[in-house]
């Protein structure tokens, strides 16, 4: 059942609670705000925004693209770190702004959208991405839009509006974007298909909106993954992940094909799971969590088609990500989230129109709607808020990282020449690769020095790390740069390993030579 219209549902109020809670959104994150280089991926996106490059697989290329765009639009503000900092910051305030669009539609009820819009921006994922370059806060923004472009597709189907259609192709290019963004986006496939049909059953007739659909779709992919071969090929940006220059390389990046043993055990121990993951919601959504099922109840009765849409795109999603053993998969959730928080929108919604038939039972205004509805909405709608309000100063700690400068602190450290010499070969791990890229590559740094990692020495088939070791023992200086104990346990019975003092993890070593009995 789609609510009625009330004078509250105009544009002009689901604008203002859009820009209300994006600006929130905004205003949060740029306060936390990373001023500068990380470690791990962060780094690494900072480096190949401004450069143009591509990504870890998936390769990121609508992400690379906007952040490259960023980049000069941003530069009135910072260094490139804090531009693509920015970026997301921007990506997370957009994301708020669009949930209290989708509630909006959804509700008509301006307030509850605006409650839902703070609430998203406030939840600890959505906010600690929003703090530092991260693909998630463009993926979370491209999937609330989609969303939002679904519900409208179906309100104007169903009244006969003659551009409904337009609203279908434009979900069909975001899906394409949001495929460049990340490839999570799949999980929403089977669900999109349920919608659509069970919002046209005839569609396959419509043959040109078929067409124009999957066109549209097709040729938005095509558009944004060229920036892989092209970035690797003919206009080589200096900094590639892998081959995606080659026919075999650019499906590997795009498939992701050295992640693929990363889904573990996806049928076993679900009732754990289930537990793990109700725990998770809890510290994301504190006590509004209880009320997750009820509003999908409520979303099935009032909004059975977005129920639809959304109900297995939720189940598909926290499966997947509960099964997924792969760095920080706590990103995963950020459309659960959402989707969890539209739902409760919906049981606000109902407990509005149900506490206004108690208190104003035949109180109509001139337009139709119930006098005191507006004011019962201010009302459902803080008491929403008030548990964010509550662990608004614990979260702020939490994610806060405007104070947090260990990266550059780290970079200067170590690339200070008594640390590593002139000419060296350093032989890295990833996290602490891509501040050095980003350092070299951005900032000009020390381009003396040959930076290997793990990657590159699989692309250019320069063997273990031993090989890489001996090939230049006695030539260049080798710098160390490694976390894992064994790896360090194993090379110190061949290498002269000498541990250097800087700020941070303790992870630099120096190799000064081999053991007699280690062999070369």
């Amino acid at each position: 059942m789609v609510t009625s219209q009330r004078p509250e549902q105009t544009t002009l109020g689901t604008a203002l609670s859009a820009l209300g809670a994006g600006l929130i959104a905004l205003g949060l994150s740029v306060a936390t705000l990373l001023p500068g280089v990380a470690f791990w991926d962060t780094a690494e996106l900072q480096a190949v925004g401004p450069l143009l490059g591509t990504g870890h697989p998936t390769g990121f290329p609508t992400w690379v693209i906007l952040g490259w765009l960023a980049s000069v639009v941003f530069q009135p503000f910072g260094d490139p770190a804090f531009r693509m900092n920015l970026l997301d910051a921007v990506c997370i305030a957009v994301a708020a702004g669009l949930t209290a669009v989708l509630v909006g539609r959804l509700t008509g009820r301006p307030w509850i959208a605006f409650a839902a819009g703070v609430l998203l921006a406030t939840t600890p994922i959505a906010w600690s991405i929003g703090t530092h370059a991260d693909v998630h806060a463009l993926f979370l923004a491209l999937t609330v839009l989609l969303l939002v472009l679904l519900v409208d597709w179906e309100r104007l189907d169903r009244a006969g509006c003659p551009g409904a259609d337009r609203r279908l192709i434009g979900a069909a290019v975001v899906f394409g974007l949001a495929l460049g963004s990340h490839s999570l986006v799949l999980l929403l496939a089977p669900s999109i298909v349920l919608f659509v049909f069970a919002v046209a059953p005839g569609i396959l007739r419509r043959r040109r909106l078929v067409g124009t659909c999957l066109l549209a779709l097709a040729g938005t992919l095509a558009l944004v993954y060229l920036e892989l071969p092209l970035r690797a090929g003919p206009f080589r940006a200096t900094m590639v992940y892998g081959h995606p220059e080659t026919w075999d390389g650019f499906w590997g990046i795009v498939l992701a094909q050295q992640f693929q043993g990363s889904l573990v055990a996806p049928f076993s121990d679900l009732g754990a799971k289930a537990v793990a993951l109700a725990g998770f919601a809890s510290d994301q959504l504190g006590p509004l969590v209880w009320l997750v099922p009820f509003g999908f109840v409520a979303t099935v009765v009032r909004r059975p088609r977005y129920a639809l849409l959304t109900g297995p795109a939720l189940a598909l999603m926290c499966w997947f990500a509960a099964s997924y053993d792969n760095a920080q998969i706590d990103r995963y959730y950020l459309v659960p989230a959402v989707i969890a928080l539209t739902w409760i929108a919906v049981l606000a919604e109902v407990t509005v129109d149900r506490l206004d038939r108690t208190l104003a039972p035949g109180r109509l205004d001139r337009h139709g709607a119930r006098a005191s509805a507006p004011v019962v909405a201010v009302i459902v709608a803080g008491l929403l808020l008030v548990p964010m309000l509550a662990r608004l100063p614990s979260r702020w700690a939490a994610v806060d990282e405007s104070r947090d400068r260990t990266g550059a602190a780290w970079l200067d450290a170590v690339l200070d020449e008594n640390v590593i010499g002139q000419d060296a070969v350093v032989l890295s791990w990833w996290s602490y690769s891509t501040p050095l890229w980003y350092a070299q590559h951005i900032e000009g740094r020390r381009p003396d020095i040959r930076i290997v990692d793990d990657r590159t020495r699989l692309d250019e088939h320069l063997g273990d790390i031993p090989e890489v070791i001996d090939a230049n023992l006695g030539r260049r200086p080798i710098i160390l740069i490694q976390i894992d104990p064994a790896v360090i346990g194993s090379l110190a019975s061949r290498y002269r390993l000498t541990q250097l003092a800087v700020p941070g993890p303790q992870v630099v070593y120096r190799v000064d030579g081999a053991l007699a009995e280690g062999g070369r």
